[in-house]
């Protein structure tokens, strides 16, 4: 019993060692992502226009095929084209040698079209009033969504937000798939080490459990400051 507990540190301790790199591809993927979605949602707002059906091109795509596979097209197929191939030997792009960039890639479009998909459905969720209230006071289309529209939309979005946030971090599993040491990786390491997948993978669950604990606590704290006039709207009715 000694023994399977001391075993269990060691996991625990490799598995957190591995936490910077977990958080590192999170928010940079979910950063970069969130400044991608929200003008592709306001672009797809007008869906005849000829960039609104780009971006539902690229929406489609992304939410229609397995993350993993996207992540093998990044790493493994992309370094295999020969323009892509004879530049990563040029100097100043040996960063397309490593590993980071085709997941943060990868990650980073992943949730910026699953992003794109819950604005965009908030934006066309606005109250009819309050476009008729920015009309009324002479904004005109673009300023209306700038001013009404958008902080608004981006307000009701956030429970369904925070989930793909979590979803993100999740995802960040899979990069130990293409050799980077985040918590996932570090688990699997410690079983090739050891041979004990329970106590390794219990570990990596347990941190994972806690980081998740902790980001929806983050969020209801947002979401309680943001989103109080609904929940005294819905009082009121």
């Amino acid at each position: 019993m000694s023994e399977t507990l001391e075993l269990f540190q060691q996991a625990l301790i490799d598995c957190i060692n591995a936490i910077p790199i977990t958080l590192f591809l999170t928010a940079v993927s979910v950063a970069c992502g969130l400044m991608l979605s929200v003008p592709f949602a306001v672009i797809s707002y007008k869906k005849k226009t000829v960039a609104a059906k780009l971006i539902n091109g690229f929406v489609y795509f992304f939410t229609g095929t397995p993350l993993l596979v996207q992540l093998y097209i990044f790493y493994y197929g992309i370094p295999s084209l020969e323009f892509v191939n004879h530049l990563m030997h040029q100097p100043g792009f040996e960063i397309l040698k490593g590993s980071y960039i085709y997941v943060l890639a990868a990650l980073t479009l992943n949730t910026a079209a699953y992003s794109t998909v819950i604005f965009s459905g908030a934006i066309r969720n606005t109250e009819r009033g309050e476009i008729e209230a920015a009309m009324a006071y002479g904004m005109t289309k673009a300023q209306a969504m700038r001013r009404v529209i958008l902080p608004s939309s981006l307000r009701r979005a956030l429970p369904a937000y925070s989930n793909e946030v979590i979803m993100t971090l999740h995802s960040t599993a899979l990069a130990s798939t293409v050799t980077i040491m985040e918590i996932t990786g570090a688990a699997s390491f410690f079983n090739s080490t050891y041979y004990e997948p329970f106590i390794a993978y219990s570990a990596a669950a347990l941190l994972y459990l806690i980081i998740n604990g902790l980001l929806v606590f983050g969020f209801r704290q947002v979401e309680k400051r943001y989103l109080v006039h609904l929940k005294r709207r819905v009082q009121t009715a």
